[in-house]
């Protein structure tokens, strides 16, 4: 059985972020607890420089594409949930290897 790897990509606006310190500590926070919660990987990968954007990225690997699938809408929930921040917008793609 061939591995399947998912990708979520979520943009964020961080409206109460006046400094990239401000952004910085709602960012780091939704990536530990993505992290250590939904054992996935992790990174912010555009928009450093901007104090109320973020676009995050989240990876996971499992050996069904359904496994996949439901670990990254967890994290997606996760952020939604987060009233720090909001979606400007989410894309998952899976692929089998």
């Amino acid at each position: 059985m061939a591995p399947h790897v998912g990708l979520l990509v979520v943009d964020l606006h961080i409206p109460d972020a006046l400094t990239l310190k401000d952004k910085r500590q709602v960012v780091r926070s939704l990536l530990d607890r993505a992290a250590s919660r939904f054992n996935v990987s992790v990174a912010e990968v555009d928009h450093l420089s901007a104090c109320q954007r973020a676009l995050l990225a989240f990876a996971c690997v499992a050996n069904e594409s359904q496994r996949v699938r439901q670990v990254l809408a967890g994290v997606q929930c996760m952020i939604e949930s987060d009233p720090r921040s909001e979606i400007l917008q989410a894309t998952v793609e899976v692929d089998a290897l």
